[in-house]
């Protein structure tokens, strides 16, 4: 009996967000037709293989009406020659010393022109309609924000597994936060400029996202906007993803609060479900309880089919979606007791 209980707690948890991205599909969002000015500003250390099409994929954009910002943030390869190889009226490049990414943006806001000023990351390229879909998600003047959705580019098993979960992601902010959105993504996001300069510019933190948009949160509304996406590149081994993930969690942690999400309730849940997830599938496989581990498998599949077709992706993803989803439990699991443990033992 128990492992249907826990099975039903899973279903139940996972159900919920499914549903109510089911519905919000059904429910047009606010928008507004505008072209204010942007500005697109594009930090930039030591991506000397990657800036050229990370700016070219800015330049192509369908918008009229923006200019692009390179900040390299004292680059010891060729960062910066490489930036200036780009030829266009609209572009401008800078070097300045070493200070990190949140002082990098900061510089660039500086010099920005725009009324809206859009991030992205030197490794990531925009979908050609990406700034429209930002802006149009500026409809009032209470909008100081909006982030946009980060896809992950690659095919290896573990690029694979982040593009699943970006897509999770994706499906969760549609349906639980299309209007109040706890994180404006590095990759993708816009912040009115002059948001941005009440607030001191972009917060100086490990997070610096995250803690930006708790910021400006404080000045107004920060929105998704489901349309515009970002193709990033992510951590290809193990070692390399986990000290990424340490450091955003860790610097979450730091943050806590900028909605319900992000709360430290909301977060062991999560862990709890996370537990559940690694739990049942193996008791069900112990016990031989093919009944429940098809049900379970099935659910997850459909959960993952649905929004892969709306917004994008692979069937083969969607149909290894609970070997990713176990994947992830561990993984994620593993990190937040690593999480725990160092903010108790006062490492952090």
């Amino acid at each position: 009996m128990l492992p249907e209980i826990l099975l039903g707690i899973i279903l139940l948890w996972d159900g919920y967000f499914f549903l109510r991205y089911l519905l919000s599909l059904f429910i047009p969002y606010k928008t507004r037709r505008h072209l204010p000015l942007v500005t697109v500003l594009i930090p930039a250390y030591n991506e000397e293989r990657t800036i050229v099409e990370t700016i070219k994929s800015v330049l192509s954009q369908d918008y009229p009406n923006f200019e692009v910002i390179v900040i390299d943030d004292g680059s010891e390869d060729s960062t910066f020659e490489k930036a200036n190889l780009v030829s266009h009226p609209n572009l401008r490049v800078f070097k300045k010393k070493h200070e990190g990414k949140a002082r990098a943006l900061n510089f660039g806001l500086s010099k920005a022109r725009g009324e809206i000023i859009v991030t992205t990351d030197a490794d990531t390229v925009l979908a050609p309609n990406a700034l429209r879909g930002l802006i149009e998600r500026v409809y009032s003047k209470e909008i100081v924000g909006v982030g946009g959705q980060v896809r992950v580019l690659g095919g290896s098993f573990l690029e694979r597994a982040q593009d699943v979960e970006h897509l999770r992601i994706a499906m969760f902010r549609r349906a639980k936060e299309l209007e109040d959105l706890s994180v404006a993504p590095g990759p993708i996001s816009a912040f009115k400029k002059e948001a941005l300069e009440k607030i001191g510019g972009f917060v100086d933190s490990e997070v610096e996202d995250y803690a930006t948009t708790k910021e400006i949160k404080k000045l107004g509304k920060v929105v998704y906007a489901p349309k515009a996406k970002a193709y990033t590149k992510m951590p290809k081994t193990l070692k390399v993803l986990w000290k990424q993930r340490k450091r955003w969690f860790i610097g979450d942690l730091k943050h806590l609060g900028g909605g319900f999400e992000k709360d430290l309730g909301f977060l062991l849940l999560g862990d709890f479900i996370a537990f559940l997830d690694i739990l049942i599938p193996v008791v069900l496989l112990l016990t031989k309880n093919w009944s429940l581990l098809t049900l379970f498998i099935g659910f997850e599949v459909l959960t993952s089919l649905v929004p892969t077709v709306v917004e994008g992706g692979t069937v083969v993803n969607a149909l290894l979606f609970p070997v990713f989803l176990w994947y992830w439990a561990v993984f994620y699991l593993s990190l937040h007791v690593y999480g725990y443990f160092s903010k108790l033992c006062h490492k952090i």
